[in-house]
């Protein structure tokens, strides 16, 4: 049974077609409209629907040809944006009649809502606007005269990166054909076809009328793109506050579409989302996240806007694990995502340093912040740990595996415990962290970025530190493993590579061979050069977000670490004889 499959159904009647309405969960809450686009059917929005119904009044219709909704007769002439805005309006009336509604467009189903959201006659009815993966065509059509009108290089790159993506839009406007193919061989093939190429997973999508669907909604394409992208409104401004959501896989419009929107969209709020074009079906949690805060906070009259810190669009609600996060770049990454709008879980060994971390996180900007306390190198406790996150706080979207621990001396004064000590952490932390969590994310099948810490000692030969260099290397080669066994999940996998930063590891790094007051001497005068160094963790935190945002497999940091990996693949030699220098300490 599907979660559609206990729905309220009624048929509206509008136009000369029959529109199948679904509703579900309480018809007192806010309603919340979910329009499907090519070549779907309302069922596309089942997951979504499914995690909204708890909370509001959730309405999905097949448009018009689609689903079990009635085509228009002819079919030529009955799929324009006017016609598209009538049966909006009749399922608005029929389902919402004293109050204006929460609309939610994907695709095509944007498309028409931009429409929708911009024509004044159904002004009042609209209480705020979630667009993704469509543009309105007016504004595409202003977008496209803009850069016709001053063709720089820049601009003649964007004309024609989104005219090749395009594609898909010119075999539409054949005749016969597409509709051959759909109800052919392309319709047999499609649900094998989104599984394979945009990780869709099955269950009640794609619906059987799919080939109908897809002949029929055509001439969506047919009787709108081409008038009105040659004559487009002037007058095509949002009265609604509108959510745009970007897919940055998306492989069939260009994230540059949308440069501008503000001058439409007066009251917009920007957010990214690390997925391909179907979103609805692989980030139903995501979505379904956000366009509760949207309607929430537009029903309570708070300004509708994502959180304001960099890259507040690409991380604004997402779950955040930190570990080592009780100081230096643990700390510093958290409140970097804590900014950005993320939820963030402090993990470090120290419970006070977590729970000050995760209440700061909050000050800073975190919607919500948690401490955990575990020593990363306890197999059991991290699996509790793991357990615990997934039941209380869901999947987490981002992993940073942070904790570490320091130990200098040569190799043959490192005695067998001090490798274990050093390996327990620096590497089994790192790979309890990846094999929980990373198969929680794996399981979910809606991506995610893993984030590992490991040095420019990782590429870096050293007389003196043969444990720490030998633990950072295995997780550099573990990332870059873990990187090309993931990437077909959508989860990305970043070593980040610090190199001399000013944090406390110095005062807690062990010394292998000496006795305690020749140690304690070592610490102080290591504390010393790194302070004089004084690279702060900030930049490290920077360089993991943008890391994540980029999907960067290794991440050189300070200038001495992005120097070290270059020497190391072009001069190694260079390197090793480097090594044999004896260090001041």
């Amino acid at each position: 049974m599907t979660v559609l499959d206990g729905a309220r159904e009624r048929w509206v009647r509008t136009g000369g077609v029959e529109l199948c309405v679904a509703e579900l969960g309480d018809e007192r809450q806010p309603t919340v409209v979910l329009v499907h686009g090519y070549p779907d059917s309302k069922e596309v929005w089942s997951e979504v629907a499914g995690r909204l119904a708890d909370r509001f009044h959730v309405v999905l219709y097949d448009v018009r040809g689609h689903g079990r909704s009635t085509a228009p007769s002819p079919l030529r002439g009955g799929f324009t944006l006017e016609k598209l805005t009538d049966d909006f309006l009749a399922v608005a009336d029929a389902v919402s009649p004293d109050r204006p509604v929460h609309l939610v467009g994907h695709d095509w189903g944007s498309v028409q809502s931009w429409e929708f959201v911009t024509v004044d006659r159904t002004e009042g009815r609209i209480a705020s606007f979630t667009s993704m993966s469509g543009p309105s065509l007016d504004h595409f059509g202003h977008w496209i005269n803009k850069r016709l009108r001053r063709p720089t290089p820049r601009r003649v790159g964007q004309l024609l990166g989104q005219g090749a993506k395009s594609w898909y839009v010119y075999l539409l406007h054949t005749p016969v054909l597409p509709e051959l193919a759909w109800r052919g061989p392309l319709g047999k093939r499609w649900p094998r076809i989104l599984e394979r190429v945009e990780q869709v997973p099955g269950g009640d999508y794609p619906t059987p009328s799919l080939p109908s669907d897809a002949a029929h909604g055509a001439w969506l394409y047919r009787d709108n793109v081409r008038p009105r992208l040659r004559r487009p409104r002037d007058d095509a401004y949002a009265h609604a506050p509108v959510q745009l959501v970007t897919p940055l896989g998306d492989a069939f419009l260009s994230e540059r579409l949308y440069d501008g929107l503000e001058q439409w969209a007066p009251r917009l709020t920007r957010r990214t989302l690390p997925a391909k074009h179907w979103v609805p079906r692989t980030r139903p949690d995501r979505l379904a996240d956000w366009i509760a805060e949207f309607v929430t906070s537009t029903e309570d009259g708070r300004p509708a806007t994502a959180p304001g810190g960099r890259h507040a669009d690409r991380f604004g609600g997402q779950l955040v694990l930190v570990t080592g996060a009780g100081n230096g770049i643990g700390r510093a990454t958290a409140f970097a995502f804590a900014e950005a709008g993320a939820r963030v879980i402090a993990v470090d060994r120290d419970a006070e340093a977590a729970a000050r971390t995760a209440e700061l996180s909050r000050l800073i900007g975190a919607p919500d912040a948690w401490a955990e306390t575990v020593d990363v190198s306890d197999e059991q406790a991290m699996e509790k740990l793991a357990a615990k996150v997934a039941s209380d706080y869901g999947v987490v979207d981002v992993l940073v595996n942070n904790a570490g621990i320091g130990l200098s001396g040569s190799f043959l004064d490192t005695t067998a415990e001090d490798w274990r000590k050093v390996l327990d952490v620096n590497l089994w932390g790192v790979i309890h962290g990846c094999r929980l969590f990373g198969r929680q994310m794996a399981e979910r099948g809606q991506g995610g970025h893993i984030v590992n810490t490991a040095s420019a000692a990782a590429f870096q030969p050293s007389r003196v530190l043969p444990a720490y260099s030998t633990s950072k290397a295995a997780v550099l080669m573990l990332s870059e493993c873990l990187r090309a066994e993931l990437a077909g999940q959508n989860i990305g996998v970043t070593a980040i590579c610090p190199g001399i930063v000013n944090t406390n590891i110095t005062s807690t790094a062990r010394f292998a061979g000496v006795d305690a007051e020749e140690e304690k001497r070592r610490r102080q005068r290591s504390a010393r050069l790194y302070g004089m160094r004084n690279y702060p963790p900030e930049k490290v935190a920077d360089a993991i977000l943008e890391a994540v945002v980029h999907n960067r497999a290794v991440v050189p940091v300070t200038p001495e670490a992005r120097g070290v990996h270059l020497m190391s693949r072009f001069t190694p030699g260079v390197l090793r004889r480097l090594a044999r220098v004896k260090p001041p300490l």
